[in-house]
């Protein structure tokens, strides 16, 4: 049997976290870049997974997470550009859950986030202006069945910020969602959360070298600031 010129399946021992400072050290890596105008679009920042003093499900990766993300937004409001925040939620017979419902049924699963609850309420931290976009979605990706592709199109966008979490679920999902839509995709490694860092660095990982530009928050305002 001739030698395989591909690549078996790797296993060295390294870590998740070394895995991904390894690539973004990498000075070969290419970017996709900015382009002219960009929306920042929040992924379920809201307190079922972000308040740890409240709800088991909530889960942190940087304590300042949202002071980044509350920074970005307010950079990108200033330049005239779009905000948005999603957020997920339930009927209260969780009829409209679909198969994702059907995993778990206990008090903290997913389906059980229902409409006006505090799990479905927005982290109090968040700087929420009238004049951002707002929904609630029932997928992980902020684009299936909701507003967000139309409004970026109205509102003439060609690069979309991701933030948020989880980063291995609905901040992947939206951040794939972006580039088949053909936009540039940022997510700024601060903003993103998840439950454990493996799946954090792997799925930061993957976006790196496929779907996204993983670039410090501060990228993303030096951008910004540049206006």
């Amino acid at each position: 049997m001739a030698e395989p010129v591909g690549t078996r399946m790797v296993e060295d021992g390294r870590t998740a976290r070394q895995i991904f400072d390894e690539v973004m050290a990498n000075p070969a890596r290419r970017k996709f870049g900015f382009g002219e105008r960009l929306a920042v679009v929040n992924v379920d920042l809201q307190q079922a997974y972000t308040r740890l003093d409240l709800f088991r499900t909530a889960y942190e990766s940087d304590p300042r997470q949202i002071e980044y993300i509350n920074r970005i937004s307010s950079m990108a409001r200033r330049c005239g550009m779009p905000v948005i925040w999603s957020r997920v939620a339930y009927m209260d017979n969780s009829g409209d859950a679909g198969v994702w419902g059907t995993r778990t049924d206990t008090e903290d699963s997913l389906q059980n986030i229902k409409y006006g609850s505090e799990r479905h309420a927005f982290d109090p931290r968040c700087d929420i202006l009238p004049e951002d976009l707002q929904f609630t979605k029932r997928m992980p990706s902020a684009f299936f069945e909701t507003p967000l592709a139309s409004y970026l199109v109205w509102h003439k966008v060609d690069t979309v910020v991701v933030t948020g979490g989880s980063t291995s679920g609905c901040v992947r999902a939206t951040a794939v969602d972006a580039l088949s839509h053909g936009y540039r995709v940022i997510v700024p490694i601060e903003t993103c959360a998840d439950k454990h860092e493996s799946y954090h660095f792997a799925n930061l990982t993957d976006l790196q070298l496929k779907y996204a530009d993983v670039e410090p928050a501060e990228a993303v305002a030096r951008w910004l600031e540049n206006r």
